[in-house]
């Protein structure tokens, strides 16, 4: 004979008696004894009142006898839960002080109450809670019910491979009701906007260890998507948002492409919340119409930027942004610094001033336009410069992970280097491939796994006074990182100990180093390339002072262990190697290395990094030791 019952999930909620309290709580302890399964275990244990309460929750005898009857029902249905629908509960009562015989009394007595009340005041009371857990239950005949009458549903391989219940599984409630929400789920992602899966039934069969299951689901008819609505948009322009959304009137109704469109909308970074909701509970005219609600995130931000090194000193400013600026989420960021505060590679104070235009979308989808208009000047030990610069480029995705970057820039510099002045006039138009697979998109954020890595080529030619003339040269630069995770290897848990590789590369075509600029030169040192030399402190140098000449090649390495420590906390250390050279052939000059290591605190916002690097062969006039602070890892 077979009984039935609406399934229990496998995670139970109770309410405990709050009746019967007493101004005398009685004290007792729960001793609940392992049935050998972890997962049942803890099910025995979440649904427990006698062993979640104990400490939190005093009653008095009357309470606490309605607390042990209630537990019966609570741990039989966890057994059910699991699979086990012919267990036993047993929950035993005993008072004692370990030297004379304990008094103990079964808890479906219905003398408990009165047994308790005569315990004496201040005496804990042990409950010692046992289980049989009897055989473990298996499906049986698994029956789909159209739940608003009719044929039995229909169900395609798609929604039948996502029902995923099978004849002779263990009935473990958790994956029998899980099932019917990745139905659910399945039916609306094929256009069944209206489906409705409801609780099953379950028919237990003691004679056969068995549990049979039936499934009311009402498919709904397959609907389009209808209306599109957009509500509270105050400063951001309707027309834009509707371009922007991949989400079109008459396609299928899918929820993933329009939590997709949602989510896409959100990352604009002018919304702080983006909410969609179904027009109506009916179809129109076989489409499901959709209402979009908007909140505008907070317009302007002002910021402060603050870093550290001892080799560029301190840089220090303030930003002021506005995120829509033309009511098409257009950014515009203007930034103030003072720089060379203290460094060794500073030979004062100098100040980099720039606007950042950015505009998402530009002629098309997933387009984006940049623009910087930039005045700075920094006295570095290499050269002294002050320039003038005009950037503009478009960014926009080529395939999976990769992006795409071209652009066209204008500079014109005053240098002083070794005691003559220069003005140069340069024009490039760079161009430039990024690949990321690492999954991260703040990045600021440490990678923990994938590939990060970009290619770059800027064609150049510049027009220099005192006899520099004009020269033509293409500055080549390749540069890869990769992160490997030593959980996947069983030595950590997931993203605490990490190892991170990286390698640069970069050649200057067309030119003789003393053709080139002075700034567009390669150099190397810092954290950038190689920590525990100064920047530019890696390289061909002057009559072999602290003046680097720079070159038309260079290449560096860097291995580093990361290793988080707590929960905000963590530690790295780390080997650099690199070189510039005056040949256009990378792998030549004089190779320096650096090891050192650093400690980490975790905000929300990305780690704090600060490391120290020591040069192992340091150049003539070399600093001993480098520090470094700053937001989020080096690479």
């Amino acid at each position: 004979m077979a009984t039935n019952r609406i399934l229990a999930g496998a995670t139970l909620w109770g309410v405990s008696t709050g009746a019967g309290w007493s101004a005398d709580p009685q004290p007792y302890v729960t001793k609940l004894a392992s049935t050998g399964e972890a997962g049942l275990d803890t099910a025995l244990q979440a649904s427990s009142d006698l062993l979640s309460l104990q400490s939190t929750h005093a009653v008095g005898p009357f309470a606490l006898a309605g607390r042990v009857r209630s537990d019966y029902t609570r741990l039989r249905t966890a057994l059910e839960s699991c699979g086990y629908y012919d267990g036993t509960v047993h929950i035993v009562l005993r008072s004692g002080d370990g030297t004379t015989a304990a008094a103990t009394i079964d808890g479906r007595s219905q003398a408990l109450s009165t047994w308790l009340e005569a315990i004496p005041k201040g005496k804990t009371i042990t409950a010692d809670v046992s289980v049989e857990k009897g055989p473990l239950f298996h499906l049986g005949r698994i029956t789909l019910v159209n739940g608003k009458a009719g044929s039995p549903p229909a169900l395609t391989p798609g929604q039948e491979k996502a029902f995923a219940l099978a004849k002779g599984q263990p009935a473990v409630a958790e994956a029998v009701l899980g099932a019917g929400g990745k139905l659910l789920e399945a039916l609306r992602e094929d256009g069944h906007a209206l489906a409705k899966v409801e609780k099953p039934t379950a028919y237990v069969r003691p004679q056969t260890h068995t549990l049979d299951i039936v499934y009311p689901v009402s498919p709904g008819p397959v609907l389009n998507i209808g209306q599109i609505t957009l509500k509270d948009l105050k400063t951001v322009k309707p027309a834009f948002v509707r371009r922007r959304m991949d989400l079109h009137e008459g396609e299928l109704y899918q929820p993933t492409k329009i939590e997709s469109a949602r989510q896409d909308l959100l990352s604009l970074g002018v919304f702080s919340s983006v909410v969609v909701q179904d027009g109506s509970e009916t179809a129109v005219n076989g489409t499901m119409p959709l209402d979009f609600s908007f909140q505008a995130s907070k317009r302007h931000s002002v910021g402060a930027e603050l870093g550290y090194s001892t080799d560029l000193g301190t840089r220090v400013g303030a930003t002021w942004t506005d995120y829509n600026l033309l009511g098409n989420a257009e950014r515009l960021r203007l930034t103030a610094l003072i720089t060379g505060l203290g460094g060794s590679a500073q030979q004062g104070l100098g100040y980099d001033v720039y606007a950042d235009f950015f505009k998402p979308d530009f002629l098309q989808r997933n387009q984006n336009l940049s623009a910087r208009i930039e005045g700075l000047r920094q006295l570095l030990w290499s050269y002294r410069q002050t320039a003038v610069l005009l950037r503009g480029g478009i960014t926009r995705p080529l395939a999976k992970n990769w992006t795409g970057n071209f652009g066209l820039m204008a500079e014109q510099e005053k240098i002083e280097q070794f005691g003559v002045t220069r003005d140069y006039t340069i024009f490039s138009a760079p161009l430039a491939a990024m690949y990321d697979n690492t999954g991260v998109d703040n990045p600021i954020e440490p990678a923990t796994h994938g590939v990060r890595g970009n290619i770059n080529v800027t064609p150049s030619f510049s027009v220099g006074s005192k006899g520099q003339g004009v020269s033509f040269f293409t500055i080549m630069s390749a540069s890869a990182a990769t992160y490997f995770d030593l959980h996947n290897i069983g030595l950590s848990k997931p993203g605490r100990s990490i190892l991170a590789f990286r390698a640069t590369v970069g050649s200057i075509q067309g030119a003789s180093t003393w053709s080139i600029p002075p700034d567009q030169r390669m150099y190397a040192g810092g954290s950038a390339t190689v920590r525990g030399y100064r920047w530019q402190g890696v390289g061909p140098q002057y009559r072999n002072t602290r003046y680097a000449i720079g070159g038309t090649s260079m290449d560096a390495g860097t291995v580093e262990y990361r290793q988080r420590i707590l929960s905000s906390f963590g530690m790295a250390a780390f080997v650099d190697a690199g070189q510039v050279g005056n040949s256009s052939t990378p792998l030549t000059g004089t190779l320096r290395v650096g090891v050192g290591g650093g400690v980490r605190y975790y905000t929300p916002i990305g780690p704090v990094r600060l490391d120290v690097g020591v040069p192992v062969n340091r150049a003539a006039y070399g600093d001993k030791w480098d520090l470094y602070i700053g937001l989020g890892e080096t690479f």
